[in-house]
């Protein structure tokens, strides 16, 4: 396997291209990220199992060909990013606040790959989770939108799912940056889009926070942010 030309870069990982075979690119961690970092952060055979599993409900995720170590070989998508289809109006703010909505619901009616706990009938649901999703982490293919970047994914109740992406949504939101007032209609719309079981939560928003100002990804002024951010959050889900 002989990797080609860079094609992106996240916070965490590196994609490139396969010399000759143009269905799959090879995802890599960098800086460390594969070697203990966090709870399971940077484990590709364990990212590449959550995929798998969801996948196996027909859940939108890309295809594994291989996982080891911090490497992972994953089918090559088409098509933009959310992100960038806001940008050339292939989508509105709104209608990708919706989007996000639906897979966290849909990801959320799945049942959980390890876990023997509660699934609702005698207490909290219990389900997949996967914590970064927002519109960077959502590919706009042909065949509809299609959910990257696992990294973070464990099992949880959906409240926290819902906390983490409403913060990073906010995040952007309160930021004061070109970005803020897209970010704030999509998040708007997150909200007004939750489901019974899948929803925001106080516990899951406290903990999001939480999170998200414990990760070494974060710079200083979006770690100052997260006060506004939760602010707004709870003045948009009443």
């Amino acid at each position: 396997m002989r990797t080609g030309r860079l094609l992106g870069s996240g916070r965490t990982a590196d994609v490139y291209e396969l010399v000759g075979d143009e269905r799959w690119v090879l995802r890599r961690y960098r800086d460390g990220y594969g070697d203990g970092y966090g709870d399971g952060y940077g484990d590709a055979v364990a990212e590449a199992a959550v995929m798998e599993h969801v996948r196996g409900y027909g859940y939108p995720v890309p295809a594994v060909r291989a996982a080891d170590g911090i490497d992972m070989v994953v089918e090559r998508l088409s098509g933009p990013t959310m992100l960038e289809a806001f940008g050339v109006g292939l989508l509105t703010p709104a209608e990708g606040g919706r989007t996000l909505a639906r897979l966290l619901r849909d990801l959320h009616a799945l049942p959980p790959r390890t876990s023997t706990g509660p699934t609702g009938l005698t207490g909290p649901v219990t389900r997949v989770l996967h914590l970064d999703l927002h519109p960077e982490n959502v590919i706009v293919t042909p065949g509809g939108p299609r959910v990257i970047d696992w990294a973070n994914a464990e099992e949880g109740p959906p409240g926290l799912d819902w906390g983490m992406s409403a913060v990073i949504l906010d995040q952007v939101a309160v930021a004061g940056e070109p970005l803020a007032e897209a970010a704030q209609e999509i998040l708007a719309a997150l909200l007004a889009d939750q489901g019974e079981e899948s929803a925001l939560t106080e516990q899951g928003l406290t903990e999001a926070r939480r999170r998200r100002a414990a990760n070494v990804t974060m710079s200083e002024r979006e770690v100052r942010l997260l006060g506004d951010a939760e602010e707004l959050i709870r003045a948009l889900a009443h």
